[in-house]
């Protein structure tokens, strides 16, 4: 049994040293590889979120570093793309290479390179519009270098959840859309409802997000909406089919550059007269984003119920009074009345441009 130990022993050792020569070289190859692949070029954001307003200006960081021994590149390429809500398409924003120059889209005119500094890549968007929200990516490509970076766009402003005249649940996915885009708004993202939740928003139908999920904001758990022994947050149906499911929608909307107002009149308008009335007082009958805008981030308050365009009635109260709104600062619903009603005045809209 010695013996058979002190075999095995030396053929173990053997058959090491014969790999030892085999593959003597090994180690000084992986050296190698470390070093070509090592940190020669990175990229980088000084900040994962930048906050501004539709009609502002944002300034998305971004800076790269090159490995000091390399030589200029004067074909070094700055690529930003907006990421889309199921990370699986981006859209080509904005491409830099030495002079060339390119901005794609809805984007075109309106984004260029800060360029602080020879690594600069950072991102200007000016004139923001609602679409503009969302994440963003920077890519440098320096040769067979490349790094990216993710920043976000958020947009102070407002969600709030819409029905039309026809009634609850009865939007599909792309007549959400249009919903939205009626009322100057766009489909809410989960972060922008997570957020609205967080300050209070409280609703207890389902409503259409922009990455085709339904859910809703619970702040106060109640039978009808998930039961009354659950705990808040915001309830979530998954997926859904685009086409076929019908929901209402959240909608997100930001500030305007413009004026909204109650139109002073010597009378109660039907809808019709009330709509000849903002365009003769140089304005256009308001939309409900708009309300909501005025009174979530201008502190709006009117205690009249008032025609808006999509022919729902509707006031904003932002001081809680009896006869108003006693308990909560809100934009009240008064619902679609007949539009042939002469009981309500009307809500203007008036842009600076």
């Amino acid at each position: 049994m010695t013996f058979l130990l002190f075999f095995l022993l030396v053929l173990s050792e053997s058959r090491a040293d014969n790999f030892d020569e085999a593959y003597s070289d090994l180690e000084h190859y992986r050296t190698i590889y470390i070093s070509e692949n090592g940190p020669r070029l990175s990229v980088d954001t000084a900040q994962p979120k930048v906050i501004s307003q539709r009609g502002g200006n944002a300034t998305l960081p971004c800076k790269f570093n090159r490995d000091p021994s390399s030589a200029p590149n004067p074909k070094l390429r700055i690529k930003w793309t907006k990421l889309t809500s199921d990370y699986l398409k981006e859209i080509d924003v904005f491409v830099a290479m030495g002079f060339h120059k390119k901005s794609y889209g809805q984007f075109h005119g309106r984004v260029h390179l800060q360029a602080a500094s020879e690594n600069d890549a950072s991102l200007v968007i000016t004139e923001i519009t609602l679409e503009d929200y969302g994440k963003y990516k920077c890519e440098v490509i320096d040769g067979l270098e490349d790094d990216t970076a993710v920043v976000s766009l958020d947009l102070q402003g407002i969600v709030f959840p819409y029905f039309p005249r026809l009634g609850r649940y009865n939007l599909n996915f792309p007549d959400a859309e249009k919903a939205c885009r009626d009322q100057d708004a766009i489909v809410a993202s989960f972060d922008q409802l997570y957020d609205a939740w967080r300050d209070g928003l409280d609703w207890c139908n389902a409503g259409w997000l922009s990455d085709g999920s339904v859910q809703y904001p619970i702040t106060k758990p109640r039978e009808p909406c998930g039961g009354k022994n659950t705990i808040p947050g915001v309830r979530n149906y998954g997926m859904r089919d685009k086409q076929k499911e019908r929901y209402d929608v959240f909608c997100f909307t930001s500030n305007y550059k413009g004026r909204f107002y109650y139109l002073i009149h010597p009378s109660k308008l039907t809808y019709n007269e009330a709509v000849q009335a903002c365009q003769k007082d140089g304005a256009q009958i308001a939309k409900v984003g708009q309300m909501y805008a005025a009174w979530k981030l201008l502190g709006y308050d009117r205690c009249d119920a008032g025609w808006l365009a999509d022919g729902s009635v509707r006031y904003p109260i932002s001081k809680p009074r009896r006869r108003c709104s006693p308990t909560e600062a809100a934009v009240r619903f008064s619902g679609f009345p007949d539009k042939k009603h002469k009981l309500y005045g009307v809500y203007c809209y008036k842009s600076n441009n």
